[in-house]
C-alpha cells in the first residue's frame, strides 16, 4: 500500500514540475503571454491537487 501511495504522490509532484517547466520555457522563448498564463494556472491547480493528495496520504497512513 505504501508503494502505491508513494507512486501517486510522485506522479502529482512530477505533474507540477512539468507544468512549471513548460510555463518557464514558454516565457523564456518569448511565447504567447496567454499561453504562459494558462500553463501557470494549470500549475497552481496541480499544486493544489498535489497538496490534497499528500495530505490524504498522510491522513490515511495515520
Amino acid at each position: 500500500m505504501h508503494l502505491a501511495t508513494n507512486l501517486i504522490v510522485l506522479v502529482a509532484i512530477i505533474a507540477v514540475f512539468v507544468a512549471l517547466l513548460l510555463g518557464l520555457a514558454n516565457m523564456l522563448r518569448g511565447g504567447s503571454a496567454n499561453t504562459s498564463q494558462m500553463i501557470m494556472r494549470w500549475r497552481v491547480g496541480l499544486q493544489f491537487l498535489a497538496i490534497l493528495i499528500i495530505l490524504a496520504v498522510l491522513y490515511f497512513r495515520g
